[in-house]
């Protein structure tokens, strides 16, 4: 399927009119009364969808309840939803949104375009990206939204899937109320979440489940466990642990993350900082080893920052751009004055299975090369705090993803002075081919500019860019059906239904 993002709009005028149910498979009629117990190995880190602290695993959750002015459809394509229909003016400067009418929170209140007013400025203050282009918000009676922007920008839609939040909320991390398919009845830490069926939810047929409950557990064996015993009903579960499934017993669903699994080098510590050393770790590692022996040689390798799920915009030239070569990782290391190697550790989040299966095989295939490379295991909490957020690692192996349907998402985190820019990459090159990109509304020629961006880092050597991890959704044999895939890391239960 060809994932382009059709809601980058280079048009200088476009109306969108109605929104009608989105694409899904299997969108039979199931039991009604069901409930689905779904298994998860990590929590989100708010429950607040305008919060700094969101992460991906907070994401893919809260995809279920709150909705932004608009959505993300399973192709790609931004379609409205909170608001009902919206139009683009004045060359890409100006959006005009109308609130979809009867519309209402999770609490019974209606939704107001002041909430989406709200929602914007929240954002703005988070400091998510895309929002500091919005030169003014303003409410135009109770439906009216008026956005306007500092420039045009042909990617600011996908920002738009922020989730509306009541303007009247006062503790939105302990009373999260959105518009989505689904509420949060009751949150245990590292136990469960409940989410209850919202009866007044605008979008007729949907959610066909009447409670979801979403099952912490502590690793990926506990997950297994837990799905062969019956303790739950579904999981998520990486090609690693697919050999383990009884096929004769479940249903295999292939479900791509749609975010990079990668070797993050940290660009600004010795030996790291020297390019030649990055080289020779990317010739040191044998991606298509990684991927037969982590993953049981289901997927390919990507060597981009850039999933391939965005045809339009990957540059698909780079899927192997450092060749295996253990002798060349030798002689590079050898004329950056590490003729003996040095010794590396990679710091490894220890909830995820699948990254601490890939960190083992690259300490082996490093060896060959002289670099003496060792894992840390450190709990999620800690990997934000000392990594992600302190910087304070030499190399770490972990999954990014995107907060919208959108390239910028994925690449801007590599621009010298972005905030997420834990690689602490620096280069003159790539922010001025990416700053171009944003400036050029030749829907072609941007991408393009991407494409030059990706090779740009990959020459750089900024990271080893392994995969865009293939993975399955597992269900008792012939017991649900409706599951929906998405270019982005979400977990979607609103279509999800139970077959008997």
């Amino acid at each position: 399927m060809d994932k382009r993002i059709t809601c980058l709009l280079s048009a200088l005028a476009l109306t969108a009119l109605g929104c009608g149910k989105s694409a899904s498979a299997g969108n039979g009629s199931g039991t009604g009364g069901a409930e689905l117990r779904f298994g998860f190995t990590s929590e989100p880190a708010t429950l607040d969808p305008v919060s700094s602290s969101n992460t991906a695993d907070s994401r893919s959750i809260l995809f279920n309840v709150f909705e932004g002015l608009v959505k993300p459809d399973t192709d790609g394509n931004c379609v409205p939803a909170v608001a009902e229909s919206y139009t683009i003016e004045q060359g890409g400067l100006v959006y005009r949104f109308v609130i979809r009418k009867d519309i209402v929170f999770h609490d019974g209140s209606p939704v107001r375009a002041a909430d989406a007013v709200f929602t914007i400025e929240e954002a703005v203050k988070a400091g998510f990206s895309g929002f500091t282009q919005i030169a003014g918000a303003v409410a135009e009676g109770e439906r009216g939204l008026l956005l306007t922007l500092k420039a045009p920008d042909p990617e600011f839609l996908p920002y738009l899937t922020i989730g509306i939040v009541p303007a009247g909320n006062p503790d939105r991390e302990k009373n999260p109320v959105g518009t989505g398919p689904f509420m949060i009845k009751s949150y245990t830490a590292q136990q469960n979440m409940v989410l209850e069926k919202n009866p007044l939810y605008w979008q007729e047929g949907f959610p066909k489940l009447d409670r979801v409950t979403i099952v912490f557990l502590a690793n990926s064996d506990a997950l297994l466990l837990a799905l062969r015993g019956g303790n739950i009903d579904g999981a998520t579960i990486t090609g690693a642990l697919a050999p383990q499934i009884d096929t004769a017993v479940f249903d295999m669903l292939p479900n791509p993350s749609n975010a990079v699994q990668l070797l993050a080098l940290n660009n600004a510590v010795k030996p790291l900082d020297d390019i030649r050393v990055r080289r020779a770790i990317n010739h040191a590692v044998d991606i298509p080893r990684i991927i037969e022996a982590a993953f049981y040689d289901r997927g390919e390798p990507s060597g981009s920052p850039l999933i391939p799920g965005l045809s339009l915009y990957y540059e698909s030239g780079l899927k192997t751009p450092y060749a295996f070569d253990p002798g060349r990782a030798k002689s590079l290391l050898a004329e950056a004055g590490y003729a003996e190697g040095f010794p590396l550790e990679i710091t490894v989040p220890s909830n995820y299975t699948m990254h601490v299966d890939t960190a083992q095989v690259i300490v082996e295939q490093l060896s060959r090369s002289g670099i003496r490379a060792s894992i840390k295991l450190v709990d999620w909490a800690t990997w934000l705090s000392e990594v992600y957020r302190g910087r304070n690692y030499q190399a770490t192996v972990i999954s990014l993803d995107a907060n919208n349907v959108s390239p910028r998402s994925f690449l801007s985190r590599y621009l010298s002075d972005a905030g997420g820019n834990f690689l602490n990459y620096q280069s003159e090159a790539y922010d001025r081919t990416y700053n171009a990109a944003q400036n050029e509304a030749d829907e072609g020629k941007r991408a393009a500019l991407y494409r030059d961006a990706q090779k740009i880092i990959s020459g750089d050597a900024a990271a080893v860019y392994i995969q865009d991890i293939l993975g399955f959704r597992a269900f008792p044999k012939g017991q649900f059906g409706g599951t929906r895939n998405y270019p982005l890391y979400v977990e979607d239960f609103s279509a999800v239904y139970r077959i008997n």
